[in-house]
């Protein structure tokens, strides 16, 4: 309660402080603190939400891996997500709040890449349109990586660009500092492409398998002569939808070539199509 009390004008680090201390001193630290933040970050008091926020973030940096790994499930993102939505609290959060809650869940795609759920929950709210556009980093406003990081760090990839970041923080000089956001932010831009490529992969190959899975029930039943004139329109279409799906799968192909598991996933997805197509020629063409 003191570290995301509204009622004073500046945020109390010593509380801030105290509360990572007990995150990191209980067993159950993390979860426990989780749920307390959820709540206030819910608050439709604006100061006492954007506290908590940054009580959050503080976590994030000093609270290390168990709190990463409580930060990444389902149970606490859905707690974010209700603060955007509008079938939640999304309709009366300000949106000072739900600009400050899209950027640290876009900030975790970006520093926690290997977290699958984070990402998926971004996805998801852009695929329905409750977040626009990636958040920009403001020019003059270092993102800081948390402290430790994490494993699997965009920057751990590339020792050149991790050392050449570290010189560029440590430096007084404003241009560094200014040189340092850039390089964040480019190689932030790389992540977000392999990210939506990765979003475009997952999306494409899960179409193809729901609609071979539907073209095989409706030719089973075609077979048996049992197929009503609308779901042999649906057959159709679904038909003309797999064959443009097809160069989708040849593109993806060519994306993860240096990718062997993610090209077998992708050459699987082909077969099925192919077979799928084959049948339905086969099936109904020839008649």
């Amino acid at each position: 309660d003191k570290a995301t009390d509204p009622s004073i004008p500046e945020e109390n680090w010593e509380c801030i402080q105290q509360f990572c201390d007990q995150v990191n001193a209980d067993t159950e630290g993390p979860s426990h603190a989780l749920r307390l933040l959820a709540h206030k970050i819910q608050s439709p008091q604006e100061r006492e939400a954007l506290r908590a926020l940054t009580v959050l973030e503080t976590c994030v940096n000093n609270c290390g891996d168990r709190f990463h790994t409580e930060i990444a499930k389902f149970r606490f993102l859905n707690e974010l997500i209700k603060v955007l939505s509008p079938k939640y609290y999304g309709i009366w959060s300000s949106e000072k709040v739900k600009s400050r809650v899209t950027e640290v869940i876009f900030s975790w795609t970006v520093w926690f890449p290997q977290e699958v759920k984070i990402r998926d929950a971004y996805q998801m709210l852009k695929k329905q349109g409750i977040v626009k556009e990636d958040p920009n980093l403001p020019e003059d406003k270092i993102l800081p990586p948390p402290s430790p990081r994490p494993q699997n760090s965009i920057f751990d990839t590339d020792e050149e660009k991790s050392k050449l970041l570290a010189r560029l923080l440590k430096s007084s000089h404003p241009e560094d500092l200014q040189a340092a956001n850039h390089l964040i932010q480019s190689v932030v831009r790389e992540e977000q492409e392999k990210s939506a490529q990765v979003s475009r992969r997952v999306s494409t190959i899960s179409e193809v398998s729901e609609n071979v899975k539907h073209m095989e029930e409706l030719l089973e039943s075609y077979r048996r002569q049992e197929l009503s004139p609308a779901d042999q329109e649906t057959l159709q279409t679904l038909f003309q939808r797999c064959e443009k799906l097809r160069p989708l799968l040849f593109r993806l192909a060519s994306e993860a070539v240096a990718d062997e598991e993610v090209l077998a996933e992708i050459l699987q997805a082909n077969d099925q199509l192919t077979r799928a197509l084959g049948q339905y020629r086969q099936v109904v063409a020839s008649q």
